[in-house]
C-alpha cells in the first residue's frame, strides 16, 4: 500500500462505518474490494491489518450498528472474508473476536439485515474467500457453517444459491488437499471432517422425498465432477461415484423423477473425468442405460457430448450417435414412398414410438428437430469425429424437411401428414436444416445428390413465401454448394450440371436483386459477393456471370436508398471489379463494367454519402484492390492513394479513417517491396542517399502519408492514433533498421529541425490538438524528404506508442483516486480534490 493510500484509508473506513453518511455506490465498493483483494494476493502477512487498524475498527464499529444497511454490512463481510485469507490475519481477527461475530451463530444470521439476498450472498463470498488455509475448516464446521451453507443452497435467490453451490465445491476439494496422498479404496475412506458433512448431506438429499433436495444434490455432483475433483482427487472421485452409482441408476429408472434432465449433465461431468476413460464396464453401462431411458429431448446434450470424448467406448458412441440420428430416420421413413429409400439406422436405441409421438405433436415437433439439428451441426464443425455419419442419408433426410416445411412434400403416412401439418412454413427447422445443410458441404459422399439438392435450394431462392430470414440462409447454403459444385465440374463427374444450375442460380439472383425488401436485395449482394470471392477464376462461372443482367443491377444498387444495401453493393460491386476490370484477361467491351467509371462511383460515395456503412465498405474495397495489385503502375497506384487520403482523412467517421491508416499500410508494404531489392533487407545507413531509400521516401511523400499518418497521432479517436502509430514505427524501422535516432537537440538549429521541435510538442498534446494542420499550417514541411526523414529518426515514436496503449483509465482508477473519491463524496475534502471519472 502506498503512503498516499494510508494516509487516506482512515477516513475512508470512518465514513463507511458512520451511519450518518450516506450510503455510497456500489460500483466504488466493488472497486474497493478488488484493492483489498489485490494487495492481499500479493503480501499474506499480517501487517496489512497491524499497520492499517482502521480496518479491524470498521469491522467493529459495522457490527456495534444497531441496524447495518445491507450494503455496507455486505461489504464488511466481503472484506473480513479476503483479510482472513492468510492464515497470519485469520489468527489476529479471530484474536480480536471479529470473525465468530461475522460469519459464527452470533453473527448476522439470525437478525433481520439476513432476509436481504445481497447479505446472504456476501456470507457466503466472504467464508469463500477465507477458506485459503486449513485452520478456516474447523471453524466453518465449529460455528455451524456448513448447515447454513446447505440451506443456502437452496435460497430463492439463484445468486445466493450459485454462490453457496460454488462454496461447497471449494469446500471439498480444499478440504481433500491433506488427504491426497493417502491411498484409498471403496473399503477404507475415511473423509475429513468438512468433505464427510458434505458427502452425507449429498447422501440425504438423494434419498429424501423433496425433489428440490434431489435437484441440489444433482447439481453439487456435477459441479464437483466438472471441477478439478474429477482431475485431481481420482481416488475420492471413484469413491464418491461408487457410493451414489446405485441411487443415480434408480434415479434413471424411475420416470416420476423430476430430475432426470440434470442426470445427463451429470453423467457427461463424470464421463469427462480421467477416472474413467477406459473402458470400466459397471460406469458405461449406466450411460448406455441413461440414453436407452431418457427422453430424446434430455439424451440429445449427453449423446453429442459423448461424441466429443476422446475416449469413450466405440459402442457407446455408436449409440450415442444413433440417439441424435432417430428424429432424422422417422422423417426419412414417414416421407417415403414403397419401395423408395430406407432410414438411416438399422435399430434404434429407444423406443421409436417416443421420437415419434414427439415429431406428431405440433407443441414438441420443432424442438426435437431443432435440437437435433443444432446437434448435428456441431458435430459436423468437428475435425475429427470417430464415428462415420449416414452423411448421403442425412442429407436425404435435410431435404425432406425442407420439402415438408416448404409444402412441396406431401407423404400419405400417418406421421407424415402430421410432419406435414407440423413443419409447413416452420422458420426455425428451415433456419437449422439449412445450417446443416451447409455444413454437410464439406462432406465427400454427397455428390449423387447433387442435382436433387439444388432443386430444393432453387425452390426455396425462387418462393415468394420464402421469408427473409429463411432465404438468406438459403444464399448461404446455396454459395457452399456451388463451391462443391464447381470441385466436381473440375472432375468431369457431373457433366452439363453445373452450367444448367449457375444459370438457374443468376436468373433468380436477378430477381431477388429487385426486391422491394430490402433485407433480401442485401441478403442477395453478400451472397453474389460470396460466390464472386470462391468461383471468380471459374470460367464458367465467369460466362455465366458476365452473360446476365447481375452486374447492372448490382451497380444500380450503389444508389438504393437503404445505407446497409448501398455498402453491401460497394462490397459485391469491388468484388466483380476484380472480374471485370482487373483481371489478367479482362473480358472485353461487354463487360459492362469500366475502370474509371466504377473507381469514380466508389470515390463519389466516399467523399459524399451521409451514412457511415458505405463509406467503411468503400475503403476495405480500395484496401482490398491495393492488395491484389489493382490499381497498376506505382505511379498510378501514388496518386490513387494520395486522392483516398485527402478525403478519409475529413471524415467523421472514425472507423473510415482506420480503414484509410489500413490502406496505407498496405501501399508502404508494396511500396517497400517494389523499390527494395529484398523487402526484408535492412537500409545500410540511417539516412541513407541511395536511390531507392530517397525514391521511396520521395513517393510517400507526394502521396500526402505523412501530414495524415502525424494527424492521426493526434485523432481524438484512440484506435485511429494507435493505427498510425503502428504505421510509423515500422516505417522508423525500415529507415532506421539500426535504432539510430537523430539528436533532437542536435537538429534543432536548423530550419527543418525546429520544425520537428514543434511536431514533436504538438503531438506531445495529443487528442488536444486534433485540428491537426497539415495543408500549409504547419510549421513542417510534410512533403519534404528530408524533413520527415529527420522526423521518423527525431521524434520518441516509442515513447508515443506506450501513452497510446495506456488504459483511458489508467490515472483515473488508481486505489488513490478511488479513495479520494469516496471521501469526495461524503462531503469530507473539497470538491476541486474530486477525480470525476
Amino acid at each position: 500500500m502506498t503512503r498516499e493510500c494510508a494516509v487516506l484509508l482512515p477516513g475512508v473506513c470512518a465514513a463507511l462505518a458512520d451511519p450518518r453518511q450516506p450510503g455510497l455506490d456500489d460500483t466504488c465498493l466493488e472497486k474497493l474490494l478488488d484493492w483489498f483483494r489485490s494487495l492481499t494476493w500479493f503480501d499474506p502477512t499480517v501487517e496489512l491489518v497491524q499497520d492499517n487498524p482502521c480496518l479491524t475498527e470498521l469491522i467493529s464499529s459495522v457490527l456495534a450498528l444497531p441496524d447495518p444497511s445491507p450494503s455496507i454490512l455486505s461489504f464488511t463481510l466481503q472484506l473480513a472474508g479476503i483479510l482472513a485469507s492468510s492464515e497470519s490475519r485469520f489468527q489476529h481477527l479471530q484474536q480480536e473476536k471479529l470473525l465468530g461475530r461475522l460469519f459464527g451463530r452470533e453473527g448476522p444470521r439470525g437478525g433481520a439485515a439476513w432476509e436481504d439476498a445481497s447479505v446472504r450472498s456476501a456470507w457466503a463470498k466472504g467464508v469463500h474467500s477465507m477458506l485459503h488455509h486449513q485452520p478456516a475448516l474447523p471453524f466453518l464446521c465449529s460455528s455451524g457453517g456448513m448447515d447454513v451453507i446447505f440451506a443456502l443452497q437452496g435460497d430463492p435467490s439463484l445468486f445466493v444459491a450459485s454462490a453457496a453451490s460454488q462454496l461447497l465445491v471449494h469446500v471439498l476439494t480444499f478440504s481433500l488437499e491433506s488427504e491426497t496422498s493417502k491411498a484409498l479404496s471403496a473399503k477404507d475412506c475415511d473423509w475429513p471432517v468438512c468433505a464427510q458433512m458434505i458427502v452425507k448431506h449429498i447422501h440425504e438429499s438423494l434419498e429424501s422425498s423433496s425433489a428440490s433436495h434431489i435437484e441440489q444434490s444433482l447439481k453439487l455432483l456435477s459441479s464437483l465432477f466438472s471441477s478439478c475433483f474429477g482431475s485431481c482427487y481420482a481416488a475420492w472421485t471413484k469413491v464418491l461415484w461408487s457410493d451414489i452409482a446405485k441411487q443415480i441408476e434408480s434415479f434413471l429408472l424411475q420416470e416420476t423423477v423430476q430430475a432426470q434432465p440434470l442426470l445427463a449433465n451429470l453423467l457427461l461431468n463424470v464421463a469427462r473425468s480421467p477416472v474413467f476413460c477406459g473402458t470400466e464396464g459397471s460406469f458405461w453401462a449406466l450411460v448406455t442405460s441413461a440414453l436407452e431411458h431418457l427422453t430424446p429431448v434430455q439424451a440429445g446434450p449427453l449423446a453429442v457430448g459423448l461424441l466429443k470424448l476422446c475416449k469413450c467406448p466405440q459402442d457407446v458412441r455408436i449409440q450415442a450417435l444413433t440417439v441424435l440420428l432417430q428424429p432424422m430416420d422417422c422423417i426419412l421413413r414417414a416421407a417415403s414412398q414403397p419401395l423408395e429409400f430406407a432410414g438411416l439406422l438399422d435399430e434404434s436405441v429407444s423406443d421409436p414410438g417416443t421420437v415419434e409421438s414427439l415429431l406428431s405433436s405440433k407443441t414438441t415437433c420443432a424442438g426435437l428437430l431443432c435440437q437435433t439439428l443444432a446437434h448435428l451441426e456441431k458435430l459436423l464443425s468437428l475435425k475429427h469425429l470417430r464415428v462415420d455419419l449416414p452423411c448421403v442419408s442425412l442429407l436425404r433426410s435435410l431435404m425432406t424437411i425442407l420439402q415438408l416445411c416448404n409444402g412441396f412434400l406431401s407423404p400419405t403416412s400417418p406421421l407424415g401428414s402430421a410432419l406435414s401439418r407440423n413443419l409447413i412454413n416452420c422458420s426455425r427447422v428451415q433456419k437449422s436444416a439449412l445450417d446443416v445443410l451447409a455444413a454437410l458441404s464439406e462432406e465427400k459422399d454427397c455428390d449423387t445428390l447433387v442435382g436433387s439438392l439444388f432443386d430444393v435450394l432453387l425452390a426455396y431462392l425462387q418462393s415468394p413465401n420464402t421469408s427473409p430470414t429463411v432465404l438468406k440462409k438459403t444464399f448461404q447454403a446455396t454459395s457452399k454448394w456451388l463451391v462443391r459444385l464447381q470441385e466436381l465440374s473440375c472432375s468431369n463427374s457431373q457433366g452439363q450440371q453445373p452450367e444448367k444450375i449457375l444459370e438457374d442460380v443468376f436468373v433468380v439472383l436477378q430477381k431477388r436483386l429487385c426486391s422491394p425488401c430490402w433485407e433480401v436485395r442485401d441478403s442477395s449482394l453478400e451472397f453474389l459477393t460470396a460466390v464472386v470471392k470462391c468461383l471468380r477464376d471459374q470460367q464458367q462461372f465467369r460466362q455465366c456471370l458476365l452473360s446476365s443482367e447481375v452486374l447492372r443491377l448490382t451497380e444500380n444498387l450503389l444508389e438504393d436508398p437503404e445505407s446497409y444495401v448501398r455498402a453491401s453493393a460497394v462490397t459485391a460491386v469491388g468484388h466483380l471489379a476484380l472480374v471485370t476490370c482487373f483481371a489478367p484477361e479482362p473480358p472485353g467491351t461487354g463487360s459492362q463494367y469500366d475502370k474509371e467509371s466504377i473507381v469514380a462511383k466508389l470515390q463519389e460515395i466516399l467523399s459524399a454519402d451521409s451514412e457511415g456503412f458505405p463509406r467503411r465498405a468503400v475503403i476495405s474495397i480500395f484496401t482490398t484492390w491495393l492488395r491484389e495489385g489493382c490499381p497498376g503502375q506505382l505511379q498510378d497506384t501514388e496518386q490513387f492513394v494520395s486522392r483516398v487520403i485527402q478525403t478519409v482523412q475529413r471524415d467523421l467517421d472514425w472507423e473510415v479513417r482506420l480503414g484509410g491508416l489500413e490502406l496505407v499500410e498496405v501501399f508502404c508494404s508494396q511500396t517497400i517491396c517494389q523499390l527494395s531489392q529484398c523487402p526484408y533487407a535492412p537500409v545500410p545507413s540511417a539516412v541513407s542517399s541511395s536511390s531507392p531509400q530517397r525514391e521511396l521516401l520521395q513517393v510517400f511523400c507526394r502521396a500526402r502519408l505523412f501530414g495524415f499518418l502525424f494527424g492521426s497521432l493526434c485523432d481524438c479517436d484512440k484506435p485511429v492514433g494507435q493505427r498510425a502509430c503502428d504505421v510509423l514505427v515500422g516505417l522508423r524501422g525500415h529507415f532506421y533498421p539500426m535504432s539510430t535516432l537523430e539528436n533532437p537537440l542536435e537538429i534543432e538549429d536548423s530550419p527543418a529541425g525546429r520544425g520537428i521541435a514543434w511536431l514533436q510538442r504538438t503531438l506531445r498534446q495529443g487528442s488536444v490538438a486534433q485540428n491537426f494542420p497539415t495543408d500549409g499550417g504547419a510549421e513542417v514541411d510534410f512533403q519534404d524528404a528530408e524533413s520527415m526523414m529527420l522526423a521518423l529518426g527525431a521524434i520518441d515514436l516509442l515513447e508515443l506508442h506506450d501513452e497510446l496503449n495506456k488504459s483511458s483509465d489508467h490515472v483515473e482508477e488508481s486505489p488513490q483516486s478511488l479513495l479520494q473519491d469516496i471521501l469526495a463524496t461524503v462531503g469530507t475534502i473539497e470538491d476541486n480534490e474530486v477525480d470525476c471519472y
